[in-house]
């Protein structure tokens, strides 16, 4: 059901951080710190020296644990244009509530423990007139997709709005539309947040998210499915959208649960892509 959108109020309207102390630290001191050394690896990383800063990045969105290092790879690419970007248009998948299409929230910011991220009100006005897109906090409330990203986005970026999009049972078109009606120009940066594989062997996961990943760098969507990733439908607009205004694409890292803490007999898969 659409819930009602009105700017009366959400001015003192916050969205709360839902995963902290879960999938990333809750002290903002120990946050920090988490993430300053996250960014430090990835700044001696050969992926991220003498590259461009990117318009899109696909990153995962397990614990800091788990893929923090990979996501922050691919988010140190933004630091070349750090005080140009000023918008980051953030999509990931419906993990806590059943949704058809994609939904926006009512609130004015996200808050994470490092501070409070202003929601472009503009953007989302102009998303909710669309008739696939919902405005729904109930859908962001407990979605951990998009939140891990914030407190990365926050340590590389000094100032920007944030629209945030969670994307539920839609047509990749839904999602392209959407993702070219905030195109913008280099102020403007894509973020899909999705993790690959679920919960097979070390092995059978490996080889199903090398699949995954040629996919996603021939450009092919069709050959995805939420098998592949939970994030597919955000990464299929993603791909229209980069196939069409002839965008390339770079691999930034692969790996699994299994590299950091987990168990091999049942892994979850993580990958990094810049598009450029």
């Amino acid at each position: 059901m659409r819930e009602i959108f009105d700017n009366r109020g959400a001015e003192s309207r916050i969205r709360p951080p839902a995963v902290a102390g879960l999938f990333y630290p809750d002290a903002p001191a120990q946050l920090q710190q988490t993430v300053a050394s996250l960014f430090a690896a990835a700044r001696n990383d050969e992926k991220v020296a003498s590259r461009p800063a990117p318009k899109a990045v696909i990153v995962p969105h397990a614990g800091y644990v788990y893929s923090g290092q990979l996501a922050a790879r691919a988010f140190a690419l933004f630091a070349p244009d750090a005080s140009r970007i000023t918008r980051i248009v953030l999509l990931g998948p419906a993990h806590r509530v059943a949704l058809r299409g994609l939904a926006v929230p009512s609130v004015s910011a996200f808050a994470t423990p490092l501070g409070k991220i202003d929601i472009d009100r503009d953007a989302v006005a102009r998303l909710a007139d669309l008739p696939f897109v919902h405005v729904s906090d109930k859908a962001h409330a407990e979605e951990h997709s998009l939140e891990v990203q914030l407190p990365l986005l926050q340590n590389v970026l000094p100032n920007f709005s944030l629209v945030p999009i969670v994307v539920g049972d839609a047509d990749p078109a839904e999602v392209a539309s959407v993702i070219d009606m905030l195109w913008g120009d280099g102020e403007t940066r894509f973020v899909v947040s999705s993790d690959l594989s679920h919960f097979l062997n070390d092995r059978a996961a490996r080889a199903m998210d090398e699949e995954t990943a040629s996919a996603i760098e021939r450009f092919d969507e069709s050959a995805l499915t939420y098998n592949h990733a939970c994030g597919r439908g955000p990464i299929s607009g993603l791909l229209s959208v980069a196939r069409t205004k002839k965008l390339t694409v770079k691999r930034l890292g692969l790996c699994n649960s299994s590299d950091t803490a987990g168990s091999k007999d049942r892994v979850v898969g993580y990958g990094a892509w810049a598009f450029e």
